[in-house]
């Protein structure tokens, strides 16, 4: 077992800051196109393109991005977790070379690609990789962490760009792009000391290196009965699990003993959610939105795009350090509310733009851009990240993760492609848009989504292989948790004897 770090809390630092770097660099690749499209060099050098060619230079991005997931379908159980890290970050530099150099469309487009095809396999990697690298009752805050530093990329990428748009020529656009490189060699230099995933390596066999690795993350000894029951749980699950196949392509999509199908939908669906929101409508294209549909200069746009990405920041704090108090339903359900009330409120003001007083009102909605990303920063923006990797069975985590991921980045694609089209042609109506599908994302988190805070990411089978409506048998987990202090064996009646795959007291 690798590991520059020590046991105990400095190993467990480094595993969460290696991750937080690797989120600063997501959250930066997503921002930095967003003030570079209103640089005039930038336009210049690629003849003015319009919202179309605008719309597929920005979206290109995140087709590489759903590339890279399908990769890590096919090879990230191979790899390990940290070898796929250290790929994505090649990937990265490789396309942040290529945009840097770039003087044509094609040759721009096809490096936002090859940058995309490492942010999928970084994404589909190290929320996976940190979910299994600490206890239950921390997961939910440590990937929210994560969540917050992608904030912080987005907003050091838009202030970044703001102040490089006063030096002028093509090195206020080059500069800002070539910045990934900084971010990816470091998150290289982390990993590089840092042991593998316990949990992959006691899936491939290697059952001693994982009793190293557990021992050092929780500073304790191979006798340690904490470490004796994640050992029990890791290998209770890989049992039940092994029971139906997953090597084929088609196995992860059939509902087997525990679900899996079932689970690797779910996955899908709750990224799906945090895409078709309408984040990237004000992400990506804020300064449009608020140049086009509210009417104000460029550079007072840009200016307040800066402001709410940091509500977006400010947002991203209550989960980082309360979701595994919040619960994931519960706050995926008020968020969406929120979100779509929002929408509707800007859709409002927005129509009259045109009326008597109309940039009064025009002005008026830009309050509700604050927040719509202050609401999505505190819910929908967390959840998800946390939801993937932990609602997935440990053998299917990796190509389940890589599923679930990829609908992050296809519908992403869809929502940044269509953006400029929308906000140019049918303006104040795209907003209404976003409001239906806030306000749906209420229900369906209500009948299908069961509440995984504070379980081992083992004791999630137990929701699904104990059969019937998995939201119903979460509550009834949850009640024997707070009654006993963990969950009661299926196969004994005796309340004193706790399931060989238990939980941690909470």
């Amino acid at each position: 077992m690798r590991s520059w770090y020590g046991r105990g809390r400095s190993l467990q630092a480094a595993v969460t800051a290696c991750c937080l770097v690797a989120f600063v660099l997501f959250g930066y690749d997503q921002g930095v196109f967003s003030g570079i499209v209103w640089n005039e060099d930038w336009r210049k050098q690629f003849n003015y393109p319009g919202d179309s060619e605008e719309g597929i230079i920005v979206s290109c991005y995140n087709l590489g991005c759903l590339l890279g997931c399908l990769i890590n379908f096919c090879i990230g159980e191979i790899f390990g977790r940290q070898n796929t890290i250290w790929l994505a970050m090649g990937v990265v530099i490789v396309g942040a070379v290529l945009q840097t150099t770039a003087f044509t469309v094609p040759h721009l487009i096809v490096g936002r690609l090859v940058t995309g095809a490492g942010t999928g396999l970084k994404t589909s990697t190290v929320p996976m990789y940190q979910a299994e690298m600490c206890e239950g009752k921390t997961r939910g805050r440590l990937i929210s962490s994560e969540v917050l530093f992608t904030a912080v990329g987005i907003v050091v990428a838009y202030w970044f760009d703001f102040g490089m748009s006063f030096v002028g020529g093509p090195i206020a656009w080059r500069l800002p792009i070539a910045m990934q490189i900084v971010f990816a060699v470091f998150v290289i230099v982390l990993v590089f000391g840092l042991p593998e995933s316990p949990r992959w390596l006691m899936n491939h066999g290697q059952e001693e290196e994982a009793m190293q690795v557990m021992c050092a993350v929780y500073d304790k000894e191979p006798d340690d009965e904490y470490i004796i029951n994640e050992r029990t749980a890791i290998l209770s699950a890989i049992e039940l699990e092994s029971t139906a196949n997953k090597q084929s392509f088609w196995k992860i999509f059939q509902n087997d003993e525990v679900k899996t199908g079932q689970r690797v939908l779910l996955a899908w669906g709750i990224q799906l959610m945090n895409q078709v929101g309408g984040i990237n409508l004000v992400v990506y294209f804020v300064p449009t939105v608020l140049k086009q549909n509210v009417g104000l200069s460029s550079q007072l746009s840009q200016i307040l795009g800066g402001c709410i990405q940091i509500m977006f920041m400010l947002g991203s704090l209550l989960p980082a350090f309360m979701l595994d108090r919040m619960g994931r339903r519960k706050t995926m359900m008020i968020g969406s509310l929120g979100l779509g009330i929002c929408m509707m409120m800007a859709a409002a003001l927005l129509s009259q733009a045109k009326h008597p007083n109309g940039q009064s009102y025009a002005s008026a909605s830009v309050a509700f851009f604050f927040l719509y990303m202050l609401i999505h920063g505190m819910s929908i923006n967390s959840v998800p990240w946390v939801y993937v990797p932990e609602i997935l069975p440990l053998e299917a985590r990796t190509k389940g993760t890589a599923i679930g991921v990829s609908s992050n980045w296809l519908w992403n694609f869809t929502v940044v492609m269509i953006t400029p089209v929308i906000i140019n042609r049918i303006q104040w109506k795209a907003y209404l848009i976003f409001m239906v599908t806030n306000f749906l994302f209420i229900p369906t988190v209500y009948f299908f989504y069961p509440e995984t805070s504070n379980l081992r990411l083992e004791d999630i089978d137990l929701i699904f292989s104990r059969g019937g409506n998995p939201v119903v048998q979460a509550r009834k987990m949850a009640a024997e948790i707070k009654a006993y202090g963990y969950i009661q064996s299926e196969q004994q009646g005796d309340e004193k004897e706790a399931s060989s795959v238990g939980v941690e007291r909470v």
